[in-house]
């Protein structure tokens, strides 16, 4: 469905750490509708589910568009992309102990298991795939007028 082929083995789709809270960063964040132009995972996501989920980019703040990477969708469609991401990913955690250094164990955990929805860190086989989803929504926001 992401079109990124068979999965080769159990890796996850994308690792990422939350210094303050896993709640704010994860749950209010990444899982909830209308937040797409502040979550990476899930700019990442709509491009590679833009034509299955009939999505549209428009600016993450149509009120004074800019910084058009950051896109938004429009609502109809934020909400079946937080409908499908509910109905097919898991969400796994990591209770870090006291003083761990999580930008260093992020950075070993990306290069050991290159999960190919990050961006950052990381080098995988999907990232031209992943970056070309994600430019093409750019372009769309870049383009927008409201309705």
């Amino acid at each position: 469905m992401l079109g990124l082929g068979e999965p080769p083995d159990g890796r996850p789709l994308y690792v990422g750490k939350a210094e303050r809270s896993l709640v704010g960063r994860d749950v209010r964040t990444h899982f909830v509708t209308g937040k797409t132009g502040w979550s990476t995972v899930r700019r990442t996501l709509a491009g590679l589910l833009a034509t299955h989920l009939e999505l549209h980019a428009q600016p993450r703040t149509p009120s004074a568009p800019g910084y058009f990477d950051r896109f938004g969708l429009d609502a109809a469609g934020d909400a079946r992309l937080t409908a499908w991401m509910v109905e097919h990913l898991r969400l796994a955690v990591w209770p870090s102990p006291p003083g761990a250094d999580l930008g260093v164990v992020e950075t070993a955990v990306l290069i050991a298991l290159v999960p190919p929805l990050n961006l950052s860190k990381v080098r995988s086989p999907w990232r031209g795939q992943v970056t070309a989803g994600r430019n093409t929504l750019a372009s769309e926001a870049r383009t927008w007028t409201p309705s």
